[in-house]
């Protein structure tokens, strides 16, 4: 949290001469990723609504790029991983209440299932092979975690995980893990948080070319 508060203190000059090399990173973690399969194990679901809970580091992004994801109907920010009690940005910011920055996302799984949710996670929702961090984000509150609301969900997961793993998607190794947690909602200033900012620094850095990987690696599944 420490290097967005100073991000978003940053003059405008400023950030454009980090933008450079952070979005040359980004592209080349994204690239890598292109090459991601589709996941071999898909469990269908004829409900009219289903909930994952994903963990990759700040929400803002993660946030973001899955409101812009078809058949997505509603995605908040918050914690999960951790109590109740301790779900607050300023607690959660201190790396010791267990939580992590997590996003909540209601979907239509007849329009979008949960393997092609967590395909777009793993490509370019997040780095997924960074341990205890994201960018410039440093503590255990951005570790790279995966909430199961059902048993077909920690099946589909699970299996996707050692998919992922077997075929050596990544450079490096997965670092994802599979958790149990109740998803806390973080306060209203961080929902719909790039939407609203489309201008903050660390939006424009770390954020938006999230977006364009989505856009062009998932023509079929964006949405405006």
């Amino acid at each position: 949290m420490t290097r967005r508060t100073q991000l978003g203190l940053t003059a405008a000059v400023a950030a454009a001469a980090i933008a450079l090399p952070a979005l040359l990173g980004w592209s080349r973690v994204a690239e890598a990723a292109s090459g991601v399969p589709a996941a071999a194990l898909v469990e269908r679901n004829s409900a009219p609504r289903e909930v994952a809970v994903l963990a990759g580091g700040c929400f803002w992004g993660v946030e973001a790029v899955f409101e812009h994801v078809k058949g997505v109907s509603d995605v908040r920010s918050g914690f999960a991983g951790g109590s109740a009690k301790s779900g607050s940005y300023a607690e959660v910011s201190g790396g010791k209440t267990k939580h992590a920055e997590a996003v909540r996302i209601e979907f239509d799984p007849r329009q979008v299932n949960y393997a092609d949710l967590l395909r777009i996670f793993f490509s370019v929702a997040h780095d997924p092979t960074q341990v205890n961090r994201q960018g410039p984000d440093v503590g255990p509150q951005y570790r790279s975690a995966i909430f199961p609301q059902s048993a077909a969900q920690r099946r589909v997961a699970g299996a996707y995980l050692a998919q992922l793993g077997k075929a050596r998607a990544f450079p490096k190794a997965i670092a994802t893990r599979l958790e149990q947690g109740r998803f806390v909602e973080a306060e209203a200033y961080h929902q719909d948080f790039m939407r609203k900012n489309p201008a903050h620094p660390y939006i424009v850095v770390h954020d938006k070319p999230k977006l364009a990987a989505l856009k062009r690696q998932f023509p079929a599944s964006w949405r405006s």
